[in-house]
């Protein structure tokens, strides 16, 4: 999908940006879709999306535990090696939302749920935006250094339930990036790389509100089938998130994203199939 091309549809246009392998064309065309459908100019549609987005040919793709540690913030390698983390972070992150739009449109869901789900994927594109060119202020790209496919697991083991998806992503693995930021911006700031601290706040400014929205939808879908919302996300996460929802966590952050202590505390994942 070109920038200056209708997809006829806004789910047309999110399987088109999930079949964008350039990650540059993906947040770029994330921004005109999103701009086309605040211009109220497409209606929903139907299109399907891929079972998996398409990805460039680099990096090369590691299981998370092959992974090094990031731990030398002081040396231009270490903020690189952690700014390219982030930036395939913010990558699935794009991909994760248009998915979410797309796969689940049959929901009879209202408009303000597209809405806030197409800026979501609008700020994940400009996140993905700031961090690759601030790794081109250190001269390197993305894909210069391997990452790892855990994050879009996520997405297959939710992808028949959009309860799932939505206890699963914005409130376990997006709520995480809330309790881990702030140090990390703190660690930066500490090496004099201010540039990039100031985008990783930015960037938690941001996820915040994206967390904010996924409790907004989640407790809506369950009241909307009856169900108690903190009883549906424990058997979302024990059944669907493959690991467990470690402390210490940020709880400011998660209150100023209306996620209750009564969410995040008790659940442990035991293994078992979501379905």
């Amino acid at each position: 999908m070109a920038s200056n091309e209708s997809p006829g549809s806004l789910t047309a246009g999110a399987v088109a940006i999930l079949s964008t392998p350039d990650p540059a064309a993906k947040a770029s065309e994330s921004a005109a879709l999103a701009r086309l459908w605040s211009a109220g100019a497409l209606p929903v549609g139907d299109s399907r999306p891929p079972p998996r987005p398409a990805r460039p040919a680099r990096p090369v793709l590691r299981p998370p535990r092959e992974m090094p540690r990031r731990r030398n913030f002081g040396s231009p390698a270490g903020r690189a090696a952690l700014l390219h983390a982030l930036a395939h972070i913010e990558l699935n992150a794009i991909d994760l939302a248009w998915d979410l739009l797309a796969r689940f449109a049959a929901e009879d869901l209202p408009r303000r749920f597209y809405d806030d789900w197409v800026s979501v994927a609008a700020e994940e594109a400009l996140h993905y935006t700031l961090l690759a060119g601030r790794l081109g202020d250190l001269g390197r790209a993305y894909g210069d250094m391997p990452a790892h496919d855990g994050l879009w697991e996520a997405a297959g083991a939710t992808a028949g339930d959009l309860a799932a998806r939505l206890a699963v992503v914005p409130l376990v693995l997006e709520a995480r990036g809330l309790d881990v930021t702030p140090a990390m911006a703190a660690r930066l700031d500490a090496a004099g790389d201010r540039d990039s601290a100031g985008i990783l706040r930015r960037i938690l400014a941001d996820e915040i509100g994206h967390v904010r929205v996924g409790r907004h939808w989640f407790e809506w879908l369950c009241r909307r089938e009856g169900l108690e919302p903190s009883a549906v996300f424990h058997d979302r996460v024990r059944r669907c998130f493959k690991g467990e929802l470690k402390p210490p966590f940020n709880r400011a952050a998660r209150e100023a994203a209306g996620l209750p202590a009564t969410f995040y505390e008790p659940p442990a994942s035991d293994g078992s199939d979501c379905g």
